[in-house]
């Protein structure tokens, strides 16, 4: 008799949970449908002209594919901002050549606003930040594509872990 109502408790059970979650582990709304990015306008005086885009993609596609949301250009769930800081500081002392740095640090800030058309109490606006370090032997140049994309991806999952996890 168990092993016949066991299975049906148990689906009962399930179907019951109707929280919203992704393999990620993220925890999007159930009336939530679509998400938007707007263009992450260029505020940092040292950061290049393709800074901007190239965050504003990447938070795009890793929101794309780490939900179940579609892009729009007014979702449910939308989020704006500005690149506010891009700064390169000498972060530890050469041993071999006093007065010089040994490794320089790339750092990017980006602030946010997530608007949340539905609740209100899960609107935020945050800054975050995150930074890369680098030999400072070698040039920023030769370096700062991988550099930029590297900090990206930190500040995006950073921004979806805030928006979609309440980190």
């Amino acid at each position: 008799m168990f092993k016949r109502i066991a299975p049906i408790f148990l689906f009962a059970l399930l179907s019951g949970c109707h929280a919203n979650y992704s393999l990620s582990g993220a925890s999007i709304p159930d009336y939530a449908k679509s998400f938007s990015v707007q263009y992450f306008k260029n505020q940092a005086q040292l950061a290049g002209p393709t800074v901007s885009q190239q965050f504003t993609d990447a938070l795009r596609n890793y929101i794309a594919s780490h939900s179940r949301l579609s892009l729009s250009t007014s979702g449910d769930l939308d989020f704006e901002g500005t690149i506010s800081g891009y700064s390169i500081a000498p972060v530890t002392v050469s041993g071999n050549a006093p007065g010089q740095s040994a490794t320089t640090r790339l750092t990017i800030t980006i602030d946010v606003i997530y608007t949340d058309k539905t609740d209100a109490k899960k609107c935020f606006n945050a800054s975050f930040s995150r930074y890369a370090d680098y030999p400072s032997s070698q040039s920023l140049a030769a370096q700062q594509a991988d550099l930029i994309t590297q900090i990206d991806n930190q500040l995006v999952q950073d921004i979806f872990d805030k928006a979609f996890n309440n980190w």
